[in-house]
């Protein structure tokens, strides 16, 4: 990797999804830079710590990022999504879902993740329905008004959770990534141009 590559992997937390993404393609993790500005981990960061467990955890949002809307209130895989849980799930690489849903859905998070399950299916539309057994029990949301993101405190919950795994964020927005890399999370922004869609799947591996 030249010296270009390697400084833009220590930049802020949008652009450190997209110099992974372009490591992961061209060349090791090993080559890259320590550190890293803005509230995103820096490469010397990526590699586990002493005592650390080699399992990476997947997170995502989901609206608009693993699953789109239509006009029409029907609700389907975004492009490319059930092909990269898929391809997640063929790894043993565990996922979970950060969503914010209305906390009257229920007390707990199972409750509300029933809801959810309930409302998305509904309306659902496609060949294939969503990997809801995927997620086992790591489906997080807010049980407040106050925990609904971007909030920190969902993915604070999920560190908790997932206990000393290297963790993963997904999402569409900037602001939902930022604060994700700022608790310590590997972030990536989905569906941005000249990028894959996702962050590929051999750079997660790579993080166990």
């Amino acid at each position: 990797m030249n010296r270009s590559a390697s400084k833009k992997l220590g930049r802020a937390s949008v652009a450190f999804g997209a110099a992974l993404a372009s490591a992961v393609l061209c060349t090791t993790v090993s080559a890259a830079a320590p550190g890293g500005v803005g509230g995103a981990p820096g490469m010397d960061s990526v590699a586990p710590t002493v005592g650390e467990r080699a399992c990476p955890v997947v997170y995502f949002d989901l609206g608009e990022t693993l699953v789109h809307t239509a006009d029409d209130g029907s609700i389907a895989y975004r492009s490319g999504a059930a092909s990269y849980l898929r391809a997640l799930r063929e790894r043993h690489i565990r996922i979970g879902l950060i969503t914010n849903v209305p906390p009257s859905w229920g007390t707990t998070d199972a409750e509300r993740a029933a809801r959810l399950k309930k409302e998305v299916d509904a309306t659902w539309e496609g060949p294939e329905p969503f990997a809801w057994n995927d997620f086992g029990g790591r489906i997080l949301t807010p049980r407040t008004e106050a925990e609904r993101k971007p909030a920190p405190v969902l993915w604070q919950r999920a560190k908790v959770q997932s206990g000393s795994c290297r963790l993963v964020f997904q999402a569409e927005t900037v602001e939902e990534v930022k604060v994700a890399a700022s608790v310590g999370y590997v972030p990536y922004q989905v569906g941005q141009p000249h990028r894959p869609a996702f962050l590929p799947v051999g750079l997660v591996q790579l993080l166990g």
